[in-house]
């Protein structure tokens, strides 16, 4: 029989990092009663960005910003960039708008890079909502934190960037595995964006109605020269 205290065990003995427990904590109510919260409840209903800070070898800070739609768990964009201002921002927004379409809500912290009022303008002017969690409760913004921690855990922490051009490469190599090949436990063990490869006749259906046989030509007799 295996128990959670055996594997925990197992754990141990190999090296392995066990997941602390995780602290409880009180929902967030309003004044009338109503409890916070906005779930995510179809493809680009709600997306979540934030950033995540790192170092090259020379010691320089670079800077990405994540994007992930809160729904399905895809890593929309990482922008890697030695820095990151509310430009930048809706630079990355709009170029998703765009691919993707407009989102219901936009979540995020307070930063000041989030809350200028540039981007609070840009995104209402698109036609989307802004959604701040309340200063000082990073875990009103779970997907994007969790991913966060991912994204660490599973990159950042293993690897050297010898040059923001290297780091840029990587990451972004890294979120295609992420979206496309990684299994998500929270949605049954399944990549969020798998790729789908079409066979090379479904895209001309002709091609596989094309009849049986060629007809066939009478024969011409040739003149013979005397």
């Amino acid at each position: 029989m295996v128990n959670d205290k055996r594997v925990e065990r197992i754990w141990r003995r190999e090296g392995l990092k066990v997941p602390a427990k995780q602290p409880k904590r009180g929902r967030l109510w309003l004044n009338d009663g109503s409890c916070v919260r906005l779930r995510p409840e179809h493809p680009n209903h709600v997306w979540s960005y934030d950033f995540v800070e790192d170092r090259t070898h020379d010691g320089r800070k670079i800077r990405m910003l994540n994007v992930i739609d809160e729904f399905t768990h895809e890593c929309l964009s990482i922008r890697v960039a030695r820095r990151l201002n509310s430009t930048d921002v809706i630079d990355v927004l709009s170029d998703l708008f765009v691919l993707r379409g407009v989102p219901g809500h936009v979540r995020s912290d307070n930063g000041p890079e989030f809350i200028a009022k540039a981007v609070q303008d840009w995104i209402t002017a698109v036609g989307s909502k802004t959604a701040y969690i309340a200063p000082g409760s990073p875990w009103e913004n779970g997907y994007v934190e969790s991913f966060n921690a991912r994204f660490r855990d599973e990159l950042l922490d293993g690897e050297i960037f010898y040059s923001l051009r290297e780091a840029q490469i990587v990451i972004e190599s890294w979120r295609r595995h992420y979206n496309t090949i990684r299994p998500h436990g929270s949605i049954g063990y399944r990549p969020p964006a798998p790729e789908v490869f079409v066979p090379a006749f479904a895209a001309w259906p002709a091609a596989l109605t094309r009849p049986a046989s060629l007809p066939k030509l009478p024969l011409v007799q040739r003149p013979t020269l005397n």
